[in-house]
């Protein structure tokens, strides 16, 4: 048998040949499963860096379609359709949205139940009013415990609590069997009327305007892409004239990240041919180096189409130093030139000698 002179590195080698999976491909087969088993289930998965990224500038979202109309039955009849609207776009064939939800909901955080205590029914029982409602809490929140217990000499209260089967609706908190201090028995609902609150609205608004949000995520599609396709369902969907839509989100801030980066832009090449110009003092020459450094950002979009990657903020920052980059070699060039021409170089002897002095420095 023959061995291999370097085991090691043949190992190595064979790992390197299977690529790891990207997180979008490792989350949308690990949604397919659970989809598969679980149909009903919705689930999300949350990426530590980009939510942490997405809190930080005010946009949890990529994309968030915002729906605004003074009238409340319109919004809540809208709003979950555009959701849904979402959920199915399909791009190059497959979906890409990951979830769909709509900001439209309801508030149950405050107690959702009315209890009336009859206080003649409660005496004939037995029961006093403060009774009741303690019982009527302990049903729904729990009490706590009179004595805490005490765990390594630290008191920690306990919270007593009826089972989930005396609050899973109106007839079993009624039906719920209470004893006296003398042992008498009665039902909460033979002493109290217990009637079921509706639950409270949230309003939202932006600009005094009563607006709701449907937000979504996007899996294997640049920010660009889905926000297209966002444009394209919502006009299928044909929303009513009453209603106005706005994008944010991620998107919102990218596109104004976008607006600030042209302006500086826009000045990086003002100053630039300024300083060109002071440095140089031919004209033509402070042209020259203002178009190579435009010409430049051919590369930058050569690069990414090669790598495949999208063009955001970061890229657009890489765009802005790369000009900067290639005017300052330019600058140098030029004026290492004209100091190697003022002596008495020639032309092309002077070019070799500024080029070597600017692009291999010692």
């Amino acid at each position: 048998m023959r061995r291999s002179p370097n085991p090691t590195r043949e190992t190595f080698g064979k790992a390197q040949e299977q690529p790891q999976p990207r997180i979008d491909e490792i989350i949308s087969q690990v949604r397919a499963e659970v989809t598969k088993e679980e149909p009903a289930v919705d689930i999300d998965f949350t990426q530590v860096l980009q939510d942490m990224i997405g809190d930080l500038t005010g946009a949890p979202q990529p994309i968030v379609v915002k729906l605004f109309s003074p009238d409340a039955d319109l919004l809540a009849t809208w709003a979950p359709r555009v959701a849904d609207s979402l959920g199915r776009v399909y791009v190059g064939g497959k979906s890409r949205w990951s979830t769909s939800r709509t900001a439209l909901k309801t508030l149950l955080a405050a107690l959702p139940w009315f209890f009336t205590v009859n206080p003649g029914t409660a005496s004939r029982a037995g029961f006093t009013t403060d009774q009741l409602t303690t019982a009527a809490s302990a049903i729904v929140d729990g009490e706590p415990a009179t004595t805490p217990v005490i765990i390594d000499d630290r008191p920690y209260t306990l919270r007593v609590r009826f089972p989930q089967t005396n609050r899973s609706s109106l007839e079993a908190m009624s039906n719920t069997l209470l004893v006296n201090s003398t042992g008498g028995t009665a039902t909460l609902g033979s002493m109290a009327s217990v009637i079921e609150l509706p639950g409270q609205t949230e309003i939202l608004r932006e600009n005094l305007q009563r607006d709701v949000e449907v937000t979504a995520r996007l899996e294997g599609l640049d920010l660009g892409g889905g926000v297209a396709a966002v444009q394209e369902g919502r006009h299928d969907l044909k929303l009513p004239p009453s209603i106005r839509v706005e994008y944010g989100g991620t998107y919102r801030e990218q596109q104004k990240s976008f607006h600030d980066l042209i302006v500086v832009l826009l000045l990086a090449l003002v100053l630039i041919f300024l300083v060109a110009a002071v440095r140089v003092p031919v004209v033509l020459g402070a042209v020259a180096i203002l178009s190579s450094a435009v010409l430049s950002t051919s590369g930058v979009f050569l690069g990414l189409l090669i790598t495949r990657t999208t063009f955001n903020v970061s890229s657009f920052m890489g765009l802005i130093m790369v000009i900067g980059i290639v005017a300052k070699n330019g600058i140098l060039l030029l004026d290492a030139n004209q100091k190697f021409r003022s002596v008495g170089f020639s032309a092309e002897e002077a070019l070799i000698q500024a080029g070597a002095g600017v692009f291999v420095p010692s």
